[in-house]
């Protein structure tokens, strides 16, 4: 009698564990009920940490919002940039949202379409002079680490060649009090952020009118993880169709310059 309980219990005890399996083996980063996202806290309005110390930015209210119609528990996780691959591919991290670039990287991650447009642009003290990017001759110009900037300046070595000086920064925040003090003369950066943190500053920046790159944000996933891109970039068409996203837009930007859908 004890053998035959005992098999029972086995078996229950088997069937409890493949239950257990199969409801976390779907969605985040290993359970269906977590949807973890990487950004980088130093990128206002896009991601950053709020005057209440908690994070907060446009693209993490976008976030929020595909992870409640999902029946997902956000976990927002900040990343470095830099470290932002490790981070996917290790599974710490389900996706990298945080005023991504898809432009140049097209065939590095799975993505969804895009939801913003924006483009790459020089950043200067407001009575520095410089007007144009041949301006730019004998400068010193400094950009974040592994951001897009970097990767379109890459691509116009000529013009890097006449910078004076070419460094880089761990993130914009502190570029563009680099920029503040006078210690560089140009920051290279989204032009998205670049009127965001003019604003907060008092407008004591100018953005050049000339574009180093235009291009286009979108939420990156690790290469091959269709399934959980299908049920981010469906959500985000209902949350455009039904007027959701255009009011996280117009909170964040005043207007609504959100692109799916259009």
């Amino acid at each position: 009698m004890k053998k035959i309980m005992l098999i029972i219990l086995v078996a229950v005890i088997s069937i409890m564990g493949a239950v257990a399996c199969s409801s976390s083996s779907t969605g985040g980063t290993g359970s269906s009920k977590t949807f973890t996202v990487g950004f980088d806290q130093d990128f206002p309005p896009m991601g950053f940490v709020g005057d209440d110390g908690e994070f907060t930015g446009f693209d993490l209210e976008l976030a929020a919002e595909v992870a409640k119609r999902l029946n997902l528990e956000l976990k927002l996780q900040p990343i470095a940039w830099d470290a932002k691959d490790k981070e996917l591919e290790s599974k710490n991290i389900d996706c990298i949202w945080n005023g991504f670039t898809i432009n140049g990287r097209e065939d590095d991650y799975t993505w969804t379409e895009p939801y913003l447009k924006n483009n790459q642009v020089f950043v200067v003290q407001a009575d520095s002079g410089i007007k144009t990017m041949d301006d730019l001759a004998g400068k010193s110009v400094i950009v974040q680490v592994d951001s897009s900037a970097e990767k379109a300046l890459e691509a116009l070595p000529d013009l890097v060649d006449s910078f004076g000086e070419y460094i880089t920064a761990a993130n914009y925040n502190a570029a563009l009090m680099d920029l503040e003090s006078g210690g560089v003369d140009v920051v290279a950066m989204d032009e998205v952020v670049a009127i965001y943190q003019n604003e907060k500053r008092g407008e004591i920046f100018t953005i050049l009118e000339e574009t180093l790159a235009p291009e286009e944000y979108g939420v990156g996933f690790l290469l091959g993880n269709e399934e959980l891109r299908d049920k981010v970039q469906k959500t985000l068409e209902e949350m455009a169709a039904d007027g959701t996203m255009a009011e996280i837009s117009k909170k964040w930007f005043d207007d609504d310059i959100t692109t799916i859908g259009k």
